[in-house]
């Protein structure tokens, strides 16, 4: 099975250079233990941009992108950023979302001109359309996190925020299917940070998966599920863990911690209150578990801001 490398990270750093907005970090209240890197100021609003880019660059360099396109299921951020980065291309982009998805991002998406297309309540059943769709019509299957391209391209915020934070030990990121957090290991791993891997308790794919050693379907239920909602991690994720079968979380400088929708719900809305930002719950996943997270300088990674902030205005 292909394992993510620093190599593959440093390859898609320079790939979409000047293609993605450095990441920007703002100082926490603790006298500079804590940071916050605002990955939500993103193109198309999340970190899911960098391998968006990555993947549909590294197609067109190899010339292998088909007349039909692009084509991608997601919560909604991993398509947005497709669908963005396949316009920036020229490309056609057809994106399957369940029908849950945030208002929010279907409205985004439909402005990148994707063609949109809504199927089932949970992420898997958009999935099966899409890998029925890629079939039938040539199209190119892109992936919302389980893909060293898109791994990669995600990888690269972490070296962006070591720059900013000299020091840095722990970075604290939320958790879905394990692109981002694969990617972000393999970089934090090569420069000896520690990773804090959150994700809700009703969705704990890659807990579940370091728990088994292997993969393995969750079932989910959680606030943040629009966004980390994937019944199971990737096996990039469960590798860049440094997991074997029969280990546990925690291994080699990776911890797994889960959080509670309310407490997801409280970081959502202190970030708003005392800094008037307004981010999306897997945002605030992340946040939700500082209080639990050792190290001298933490970066905590707020990944995407796709949401309707009206819930948040008394």
């Amino acid at each position: 099975m292909e394992q993510l490398t620093y190599d593959q990270v440093e390859a898609a750093g320079r790939r979409i250079a000047g293609r993605v907005r450095p990441v920007a970090v703002a100082p926490g209240d603790d006298g500079g233990r804590t940071w916050l890197a605002l990955e939500f100021l993103q193109h198309t609003g999340s970190f899911k941009a960098r391998g968006a880019q990555n993947f549909l660059l590294a197609h067109a360099e190899a010339g292998t992108l088909p007349p039909a396109g692009v084509t991608i299921a997601s919560g909604g951020n991993a398509g947005l950023a497709c669908a963005w980065a396949a316009r920036e291309l020229g490309v056609r982009a057809t994106v399957f979302l369940p029908e849950t998805a945030s208002p929010v991002k279907l409205d985004r998406l439909r402005s990148y001109g994707a063609q949109v297309r809504l199927v089932g309540r949970e992420y898997a059943e958009a999935l099966a359309a899409c890998e029925e769709f890629a079939s039938g019509s040539g199209a190119l299957a892109s992936h919302a996190y389980d893909h060293p391209l898109i791994a990669a391209g995600a990888g690269t915020v972490l070296d962006e925020i070591r720059d900013r934070v000299p020091g840095l030990d722990t970075v604290v990121v939320s958790v879905g299917g394990g692109g981002l957090f694969a990617g972000v290991a393999v970089a934090a791993r090569e420069h000896g940070v520690r990773v804090v891997a959150v994700e809700p308790s009703g969705s704990r794919a890659l807990n579940a998966a370091l728990e088994a050693g292997h993969p393995v379907d969750v079932p989910v239920a959680s606030v943040a599920q629009d966004a980390l909602g994937a019944r199971r991690a990737t096996a990039l994720a469960v590798h860049a863990a440094g997991a074997s079968a029969g280990a546990s979380a925690g291994h080699e400088g990776v911890r797994s911690v889960l959080v509670e929708d309310g407490d997801i719900v409280a970081a959502r809305r202190r970030l708003w209150e005392e800094r008037r930002l307004a981010v999306e719950y897997a945002a605030s996943t992340a946040l939700a578990a500082l209080d639990r997270v050792e190290g001298e300088r933490v970066a905590v990674l707020l990944c995407g801001a796709n949401t309707d902030p009206s819930d948040l205005v008394n």
